[in-house]
């Protein structure tokens, strides 16, 4: 394994990361115990979850996967990096979610319960509350800091102008900074190069982006014309099923996989294992989130940290996906 510090922090991590989004509903608790073994034997360190997990499931399963994750952590929880994301609906009222004051301070206790530790790591923002003043969520995060429940905050899915402007807020005001963003970044979703990670590089932050395999559609096992039976892309996994298949599940996206996989070929790789790897190979990217539903599908994943990527490789398939630089960003 290899390891990076944390952006601008004294912090340091692997390489990959390892995302728990399915533990608790596609995953059964064994299973998932069996995969994080896998990643820790591998040397990962640094775990990724948040309250909201599992993804797809209902409001009576949210928490489950932060449960499984604190079961796991037991007796050892200083070996490793945790960390947790918020904003996303836990509850019933109105305010069980968001970023105000008000849900942040109650979720970062809830979270602190379920992963049964005193704090986290990296505690995140899931996603940008636009209707939550940035002050005060930000005034809430440093709380959560200077309390010591968190040791840094980041952010997920943040359009690169509200990340500038919630940097340039705390420094106005002298809270908390932002030190990292995990953003969603493979072959098939270049979008964040143009803006997002100049950004992250100009601020020194640190980069832990997630689906580098297009939630599995890079290992280049799906037919566009075969309904798949299992995976991310199913209806057993609700909304999140439903989420990828309207992010990746196009004849576009399909047609470019063929051209991938011949790319990944001529090094005699795999299409997986060559994505991540390209991946990895950004200057901006410190540690890339991995998921996995079964320990042997992390074969792949685990030993592209080991690829260096041919310039002239890494080229083709620089130009063959050139297109996903730009496009809908609804998708």
């Amino acid at each position: 394994m290899q390891y990076r510090k944390f952006g601008s922090t004294g912090l340091t991590v692997s390489r990959l990361c390892l995302g728990t989004m399915t533990f608790g509903l596609q995953t059964e608790e064994d299973v998932s115990r069996s995969i994080m073994d896998r990643a820790a034997e591998a040397g990962v360190n640094f775990i990724d979850t948040a309250d909201v997990y599992p993804l797809g499931g209902t409001e009576a399963v949210v928490g489950r996967t932060e449960e499984i994750v604190g079961r796991w952590l037991a007796g050892k929880r200083e070996h490793y990096i945790l960390a947790t994301k918020a904003v996303g609906k836990m509850g019933p009222a109105p305010w069980d979610q968001g970023a105000s004051r008000k849900h942040l301070l109650d979720a970062i206790d809830a979270s602190l319960k379920r992963l049964n530790t005193d704090y986290v790591d990296l505690y995140q923002l899931h996603s940008d509350d636009r209707e939550t003043p940035l002050d005060e969520t930000l005034e809430a995060l440093d709380t959560i800091v200077r309390h010591g429940k968190a040791r840094y905050i980041g952010v997920s899915n943040f359009l690169a102008y509200r990340l500038a402007l919630a940097l340039g807020r705390s420094d106005t005001l002298l809270l908390a900074r932002f030190v990292s963003v995990q953003p969603r970044y493979n072959l098939l979703f270049r979008q964040i190069e143009r803006e997002l990670l100049p950004l992250a590089a100009d601020e020194n932050l640190a980069v832990i982006p997630y689906n580098p395999l297009a939630g599995g559609l890079l290992t280049g096992k799906h037919r566009h014309d075969a309904a798949p039976s299992e995976g991310r892309f199913t209806a057993t996994v609700g909304k999140a099923g439903e989420m990828y298949t309207q992010r990746y599940w196009h004849e576009r996206e399909f047609q470019t996989i063929e051209k991938l996989k011949g790319i990944a070929g001529e090094s005699g790789e795999s299409l997986a294992k060559t994505s991540l790897a390209w991946v990895l190979a950004n200057p901006a990217v410190t540690s890339a989130i991995i998921g996995a539903s079964r320990p042997e599908q992390l074969t792949d994943t685990l030993a592209a940290i080991d690829l260096a990527l041919d310039p002239a490789l890494k080229a083709k398939l620089d130009e063959a996906t050139v297109e996903y630089r730009f496009g809908d960003a609804t998708r």
